[in-house]
């Protein structure tokens, strides 16, 4: 790791041990445990004070955080350093398929988006959905890139419609010259906060699933989205709502679970799930 990402990267664990500081830290004692001359820590500190980090070092207390972190910059930060942490390994299984897949395209095609996404213009990309079939272009206006079930997206517009592009099956990018209007940030959080898990649209579907004592004790400690509600009831069962992006993620997630998760509503649900179900057990038919 290079001396920048490194010095990032003590920051942001400097930051974390300021809010959960116990034991009066001191700059003195920073510098012990990285093994840099104080000054570094100083500067460490006046860095993040810049980002906004309201930091300071008490006398009796230690280095501590006056002022809350919002959730949004914690998330970034968290996002930020587990990708510096695990910069030198095969821990980010997402990046390596990628580079399997396209090789140093891979790293093409992500600056361009990137750089589409930060001037605000349209992108021209070949893409292919399955290796059997055959090369199509779309125009495509990007708004975020991300990693879902193990593997990098793009967040775009297609004619008018938010879609969700694979990278791993981008072959080619190109930067065009028109321009477009981003979504609005709050817009894109509120299509991560709905989805289930990897579907993102700006749809909205309320739904309500009844859990068996079994399925309630395997979900308990388990937050599968944002919006869940969880609500125990005295026969050891479960009601679990949550608003979701997509019924089709939700009704093969009910299907898979088999025995003991029930769709109480919609009933648009209940129908997906049914016909899921009846697909599968065709497979097993004698005729």
């Amino acid at each position: 790791m290079s001396e920048v990402l490194k010095k990032v990267k003590r920051q942001v664990e400097i930051l974390a041990q300021a809010i959960d500081n116990t034991g009066a830290l001191k700059p003195v004692d920073l510098a012990e445990r990285y093994r840099c001359e104080e000054l570094t820590i100083k500067r460490d500190l006046k860095d993040l004070r810049s980002e906004g980090f309201d930091l300071h070092s008490e006398r009796k207390r230690g280095l501590a955080l006056s002022r809350t972190i919002e959730p949004r910059k914690v998330k970034q930060l968290i996002i930020q350093y587990i990708g510096l942490a695990n910069a030198d390994t095969a821990v980010d299984r997402a990046t390596s398929l990628m580079v399997k897949a396209l090789k140093e395209r891979a790293l093409v095609n992500v600056v361009r988006l990137q750089q589409c996404i930060e001037h605000r213009r349209s992108a021209q990309i070949v893409y292919r959905k399955e290796a059997t079939e055959p090369e199509k272009q779309y125009i495509i206006q990007p708004h975020t890139l991300f990693q879902s079930e193990g593997y990098w997206r793009v967040l775009a517009g297609n004619e008018g419609i938010i879609k969700q592009y694979h990278l791993n099956k981008i072959l080619h990018v190109t930067e065009t010259t028109h321009a477009f209007k981003p979504i609005p940030q709050e817009q894109i959080e509120d299509m991560f906060r709905y989805s289930f898990k990897s579907w993102l649209s700006d749809e909205q579907h309320r739904i309500r699933l009844t859990l068996s004592p079994r399925w309630t004790q395997r979900i308990r400690p388990m937050q599968l989205m944002e919006t869940q509600v969880l609500t125990e009831r005295g026969d050891g069962s479960s009601l679990l709502e949550a608003t979701v992006s997509s019924l089709d993620e939700v009704a093969a997630w009910v299907v898979s679970r088999g025995e003991g998760v029930t769709v109480e509503a919609p009933e648009e649900l209940k129908a997906k799930v049914v016909a899921l179900a009846r697909g599968a057990l065709k497979n097993y038919s004698s005729g």
